[in-house]
């Protein structure tokens, strides 16, 4: 398409422009989220509980799967892609890919080591990136046993029992400057620090992971029942593998038998081998392996047998989703479905909104009272309030119970949707009884169980205080989508623009498709899209992508910049022809 045929109107040319028509959508800012009305959501759930196929609410009935009813929903776009985890309707997981993004975590590299700093016992490896990754010196002997891990089988060379016998003293000797080294990165770059790397390769399979100079055999701590870890151990001491390797059963491998862990085993090795060719083959410094991307993760991590549904708005994002079940659960294929509704499906699902309120300072309770989220750069801080019920005459004791218990759901459940780690402090409301301490203590651990990222809790102090430590891989949530507010000298936080320009294309294409389908409108549709002038410069980028938005769905558009407007605010307006 020549560049004529499509027009970005500044705040001059919308003074040649038609005068439009009745508003379509106004969308953006709004200084506060709507209040969730989770009731809603779960009778919504619900019904499409009802609806699943009959074998597969059968199956359920027979195997007695109580889960609660679980949906995996994927939104595909052309800069991002988003994951939705929803339990019974409500939002516990969330992810987002862009185009462009590294995906460092898990990503190992042959890299060489530029410098040794003895005062923080670390090494710096130059991995071919802009920052040197850190490496500490207890990565590079090897781990030592893990606590959520318990070992069943040592499988160790003789070169590996002799590395054991090492200490920190000898790693300058072991790794001098300019030496070659094998690392893999366990956090990526924050900020201006650099990615953290280990020796200690592991590769995540579906219900195992495979540590090639791991050397133990073990069961993830996770699986609890007496019967089942005896019947994992058996299968784990049965396994054979070449020495020097280990492998360590994750919590999807419950229940399965053991052609699937044969199976995973063997995709493993293959996958190893082939980074072994690589690191053959490579340059110094290179990657040699990256971790899937969004989907391939999401199906390996998340497709367990308590997914119900998986559903996707993209036909090339539903093929793709389609192949990776097929490799590692076939009989999966039938819960994935191809979302054809003109409405977004972030918006039919009701994901949006729980995301909006997500991000918030406050966030409510049910019963009334409310936690308040404060990121800083040393740690995190989480208070806990009575909110409108601080002056009710209900039993002061009893409430003050709930409302923590309540709060040390949330609290959960907000750190695995920011993917917020390090130090975090919760302020829970008094309680005197010791008691009372201990059962919200307990709830928490409960609800902490089931993330992924490894999370320590301290109990509640007599002061009320709860001190927790999360594994922290990458950026929250939060400071991907979100940057400093110019409005308030960065005391606060607005969406990016590049997450605004992708709101816009988002709505527009909503837009076209609700006026072709609902209005039946077959002629050229004009629309006009007014926002702040930093947005349009970087839809400017974005230019062959609205070209094809233009040509897909026989529209033309037009962009006016009012400096006036809220860098959030947009307003989306089909013009007269």
């Amino acid at each position: 398409m020549q560049e004529t045929n499509h027009t970005l109107y500044t705040n001059k040319d919308s003074q040649k422009h038609p005068q439009h028509a009745d508003i379509k959508s106004v969308e953006g800012f709004k200084s506060s989220p709507e209040k969730i009305d989770n009731k809603a959501i779960h009778k919504e759930a619900n019904k499409r509980a009802q609806r699943l196929p009959l074998l597969q609410k059968l199956q359920k009935t027979i195997s007695n799967d109580q889960s609660p009813y679980s949906e995996l929903i994927f939104n595909s776009g052309s800069i991002e892609k988003r994951m939705a985890l929803l339990r019974n309707g409500i939002l516990e997981k969330f992810n987002i890919e862009r185009q462009g993004d590294r995906h460092e975590v898990g990503a190992i590299f042959r890299g060489k080591i530029q410098n040794l700093e003895p005062g923080l016992k670390a090494a710096f490896v130059d991995i071919g990136q802009e920052k040197n990754a850190f490496l500490h010196y207890w990565d590079i002997l090897p781990s030592s046993a893990d606590s959520t891990i318990e070992v069943v089988k040592s499988n160790k060379s003789k070169n590996q029992l002799k590395r054991e016998k090492l200490s920190l003293k000898n790693i300058p000797d072991l790794y001098p400057i300019g030496s070659e080294i094998l690392v893999q990165i366990t956090k990526g770059q924050i900020g201006s620090k650099g990615p953290r790397v280990t020796t200690n390769i592991s590769l995540p399979g579906r219900f195992l992971v495979l540590t090639p100079h791991g050397g133990t055999l073990g069961i993830s701590r996770k699986i609890e029942e007496r019967s089942e870890r005896t019947r994992l151990k058996k299968i784990l001491r049965n396994i054979s593998l070449p020495e020097g390797m280990g492998v360590i059963i994750r919590t999807a491998g419950e229940g399965k038998k053991l052609r699937y862990f044969v199976r995973d085993l063997e995709i493993l090795k293959k996958r190893w081998q082939g980074i072994t060719d690589r690191i053959k083959q490579s340059k110094l410094p290179s990657c040699v392996y990256v971790e899937p991307n969004l989907i391939g993760r999401t199906v390996r991590d998340f497709l367990t047998e308590n997914i119900d549904r998986i559903v996707v708005d993209n036909v090339e994002t539903y093929e793709k989703v389609l192949s990776e079940v097929e490799k590692i659960s076939p009989r999966s294929k039938s819960k994935v479905y191809h979302y054809k509704d003109e409405k977004a499906i972030f918006e039919q699902y009701k994901i949006e909104d729980q995301l909006n309120q997500t991000y918030q300072r406050n966030v409510p309770l049910p019963s009334g009272g409310e936690i308040v989220i404060e990121e800083t750069e040393a740690l995190i801080s989480i208070d806990v309030n009575t909110g409108s019920h601080k002056n009710s005459n209900k039993d002061g004791k009893n409430f003050i119970l709930a409302v923590n218990l309540e709060a040390a759901t949330e609290i959960a459940r907000q750190i695995r949707l920011r993917n917020i780690g390090g130090l975090i402090i919760v302020d829970f409301i008094d309680m005197k009884a010791k008691r009372d301490r201990n059962s919200v203590y307990q709830k928490m651990k409960r609800e902490v169980e089931n993330d992924r990222a490894k999370t320590h809790l301290l109990p509640i102090s007599n002061f009320g205080i709860m001190q927790i430590t999360r594994q922290r891989h990458s950026e929250s949530h939060a400071s991907n989508l979100y940057t400093g507010c110019p409005y308030c000298d960065s005391r606060g936080q607005i969406k990016s623009v590049r997450t605004v320009t992708i709101d816009i294309q988002r709505r527009l294409l909503s837009q076209l498709r609700m006026i072709r389908q609902r209005d039946g409108i077959e002629e050229e549709i004009h629309l006009k899209v007014t926002l702040h002038p930093n947005c349009l410069k970087q839809l400017k980028e974005d230019a062959q992508i609205l070209l094809d938005i233009e040509r897909n769905y026989g529209a033309r558009l037009a962009f006016s910049a009012d400096p006036a407007f809220h860098i959030e605010h947009f307003e989306i307006s089909q013009l007269k022809a």
